[in-house]
């Protein structure tokens, strides 16, 4: 497997593709058409892409961003109440104001996701292992015990949410999406026949990415040591982004090298893909491919790492 670069997210009915400053997001829409969005990132300063830890919680951000927009895009091709808005056919002053209205959109989505999942995996969690102070245990015990709390809820939501119709539609693509980029890195042309007999399974995952973040946390929290437990939640809180930082340095490790430390860590994330990477169809497929071709030379690159493959 060669390192491309390009790594993307599941949509409603489609792929969003990313690759260095422009990501494309491609959408079966409900006549059958694909239609393919291409779009520049914002731009942020580049030194901060350089500095370790730090440029993984400014990727996460981004990724926040672009992945809810990309959500929100896809899914307005399946309201029925309202039809997706032909930019190209709006004067300069509506298309501003449309797209303050989808910043604000994207913004207050964005918040309330944050905090809903903050206090879901980990304030929750924190709270029901400080019922365990009644036995007298260290701190640190308690705290490996709230890591595995959190870990518990998080796969258990995972396996609840997959048995929803939609999701597992969402988690075909996300195979679909995995398979492309396992069919390109492994020197093949992408076309549907190569990419059906390409892996779903990815070390970049974001769902690696969480589930990592979940592992480290454990053992950062073993750590923290206060009195107050206001002031060991609000430690926490402040020590996500770091953990993300963290987490971070390692799935781009796992993604570009090949080695026995890096296949044994990768493991679990590997594992819970199991439950939300999903083998996609071949109409699925079919996105997948146009949303890697809007932002992606995988001819050029097959051809310059011939060698490697």
């Amino acid at each position: 497997m060669k390192y491309s670069g390009i790594g993307g997210q599941a949509v409603m009915e489609g792929v969003m593709m990313r690759n260095g400053k422009q990501y494309a997001v491609a959408v079966r829409k409900p006549d059958k058409e694909i239609v393919v969005d291409v779009k520049n990132t914002k731009n942020i300063n580049d030194i901060w892409h350089k500095i370790p830890i730090i440029r993984g919680v400014v990727s996460f951000i981004e990724s926040l961003v672009i992945g809810i927009g990309t959500l929100m895009y896809s899914a307005s091709f399946f309201e029925d109440d309202e039809e997706p808005v032909d930019k190209s056919k709006l004067s300069e002053e509506e298309l501003k104001k449309l797209e303050r209205k989808e910043k604000a959109e994207i913004g207050g989505t964005l918040v309330v996701s944050f905090a809903l999942a903050l206090g879901i995996f980990f304030a929750l969690p924190y709270f029901i292992a400080m019922g365990l102070n009644h036995f007298s245990l260290s701190n640190a015990v308690i705290a490996f015990v709230e890591g595995i709390i959190r870990i518990a809820i998080f796969i258990g939501y995972i396996v609840v949410i997959s048995r929803m119709e939609d999701i597992k539609r969402t988690f075909m693509y996300h195979g679909a999406e995995h398979k492309c980029i396992n069919c390109v890195e492994a020197g093949l042309p992408l076309t549907v026949d190569n990419v059906r007999g390409a892996t779903r399974f990815h070390k970049r995952c974001g769902t690696s990415f969480i589930f990592i973040v979940f592992i480290i946390s454990v053992f950062v929290f073993m750590f923290i040591s206060f009195d107050n437990m206001w002031l060991k939640l609000l430690a926490r809180l402040l020590l996500i982004p770091v953990i993300a930082g963290i987490s971070y340095e390692f799935i781009r490790l796992a993604g570009r090298h090949e080695n026995k430390f890096v296949d044994i860590f990768s493991m679990p994330g590997l594992w819970l893909q199991r439950l939300t990477v999903m083998e996609p169809d071949d109409d699925m497929i079919e996105v997948g491919i146009a949303s890697v071709e809007a932002v992606f030379d995988w001819q050029d690159f097959i051809e310059k790492n011939k060698e490697c493959f």
